[in-house]
This record gives structure tokens, C-alpha cells and sequence, in this order.
């Protein structure tokens, strides 16, 4: 597990699932398993021997239109909302609102000042 401040988990968001898990399935040799998501879509979880490595998923209805594959990195902290709320006073923009995931923990993401999306995640382990 992480310590609070360093990187937690990586996921991409993909306008083309298939073809990006066939991509990282030869380039880097990753296996994926598959979970439900709460809105019903699906998240694979890229293992590298059994172990979870990223994830994987489809842009969501919310992303505007035209928005490319992109990956999206989370540092784990204590405390999501403490954080975004200290994030907004030193001068960033929150993206959107926190929330839980079952089993995997309380996120919520920010611009910095300079415009560079970070998401921060207090694991579900935290707790």
C-alpha cells in the first residue's frame, strides 16, 4: 500500500477498450479481469502475475465530447475532502466532488493552479 502522498493506482480511459487492452496485452504483457461497475459498465483490472497493475475503462457519458484516451493517475491521502478542499484554498479547481466506491475507497480530483488534473484516493485499507 502506498503511503499517503505518493501514487496509488493509474487507470485509462479509452475511447477504444478492445483495442487498448489488445495494445497493452502485447506491448506489456498484461492479463485483465473484469468487474461491474455501479453504472453498470465495465472495468478491467490489468494484472501483471496475478498482481493488479491499472486500470481500464471506456469514457463515461459525463467526458465532453471529443475528450481523447487519456490516462488518470490518484495519490493516496488521509483524508479525500480535507485534501480537495486544501487543493481549492492554495489555488486549485476541484473537477468534481468526492465519492465512495465500495471495497476501494473515497476519491475526488483536482486541477492545479497550472491546469494539471490529479485525482487523490484514501483507500479503502485506510480505514
Amino acid at each position: 500500500m502506498p503511503a499517503p502522498g505518493t501514487f496509488h493506482w493509474n487507470e485509462l480511459t479509452t475511447t477504444d477498450l478492445e483495442g487498448a487492452k489488445a495494445f497493452y496485452e502485447k506491448a506489456i504483457g498484461w492479463e485483465f479481469e473484469s468487474m461491474t461497475m455501479a453504472d453498470g459498465g465495465t472495468y478491467y483490472i490489468a494484472k501483471v502475475d496475478g498482481a493488479p497493475a491499472a486500470g481500464l475503462m471506456e469514457h463515461t457519458d459525463n467526458m465532453p465530447e471529443g475528450t481523447p484516451s487519456h490516462w488518470r493517475s490518484y495519490i493516496s491521502v488521509k483524508d479525500v475532502d480535507a485534501t480537495l478542499a486544501t487543493a481549492v484554498m492554495a489555488g486549485g479547481t476541484q473537477i468534481y466532488e468526492a465519492f465512495d466506491i465500495p471495497g476501494v475507497g473515497r476519491i475526488g480530483g483536482f486541477f492545479d493552479p497550472q491546469g494539471g488534473a490529479i485525482n487523490v484516493m484514501t483507500p479503502a485499507t485506510f480505514h
